[in-house]
């Protein structure tokens, strides 16, 4: 979605903010890191290298975003956040599936 032809999120506004005590950990995405060996650092890595490929603008209670980044050992990773007025809040993280998407990584296969 575009406010005023601007895109709702833009990833320096989650790397001012890009700090362990200024990230909200989901139940949910605690779970899905635990399962999938991501560290806490590699969250805050990720926004620091990462880009916004995609808006969700729908999501509820606030919109959401996917970002590509890396982890601190140069795996590409996934992770969806949404943002408040001071917090990120990280719903999940995953290492994207090469069977579900291009290899940019960043266009879901149909």
């Amino acid at each position: 979605m575009m406010l005023g032809g601007v895109a709702l999120y833009q990833i320096d506004n989650f790397k001012e903010m890009n700090r362990l005590e200024k990230i909200a950990i989901t139940k949910h995405a605690k779970e899905r890191l635990e399962e999938r060996g991501i560290k806490v650092d590699d969250i805050t890595y990720c926004i620091d290298t990462g880009e916004i490929i995609k808006q969700y603008e729908d999501d509820k209670p606030l919109p959401s975003c996917l970002i590509l980044g890396e982890t601190t050992d140069n795996k590409y990773m996934h992770i969806v956040l949404s943002r408040g007025k001071d917090f990120i809040y990280l719903i999940t993280a995953y290492y994207p599936d090469p069977a579900q998407w291009e290899s940019d990584l960043k266009t879901r296969k149909e």
